[in-house]
């Protein structure tokens, strides 16, 4: 697949709270996710290599949500083997009072993958 074919299947999944399928049809399996250093005080890894340690890491994530309000995923902006989506969600956390949470996911395809995701928020 193309960086531009992936980047709509990824927008296509995300809108539909698809992120394991996304993970598991889009990601390689040496994918990188890079998360900001601040997510380190919230007991989130920086950096997480292979897609298994990926979606262990994201079930692990989602176990903390105690209500997923509402989600959106900007239509992705794609530049050469590159592209961005912004994502945003209305949750509730356990033990914690309702938030949006709002980041930048910038992605890298390489042979018809997802080789490397960061965040920024």
């Amino acid at each position: 697949m193309t960086t531009a074919q992936i980047a709509n299947k990824y927008h296509e999944l995300a809108t539909q709270n698809k992120w394991l399928e996304i993970q598991e049809a889009l990601h390689d399996e040496q994918v990188t996710c890079t998360e900001p250093e601040k997510a380190a005080a919230r007991g989130v890894q920086v950096i997480t290599q292979g897609r298994d340690a990926l979606k262990a890491k994201s079930i692990a994530n989602r176990d903390k949500i105690e209500t997923l309000h509402s989600q959106y995923c900007s239509a992705p902006v794609i530049a050469g083997n590159f592209f961005s989506v912004s994502l945003k969600r209305d949750v509730t956390f356990k033990n914690q009072p309702r938030m949006t949470v709002e980041e930048i996911g910038l992605y890298e395809v390489k042979d018809g993958k997802i080789i490397s995701e960061q965040f920024f928020y």
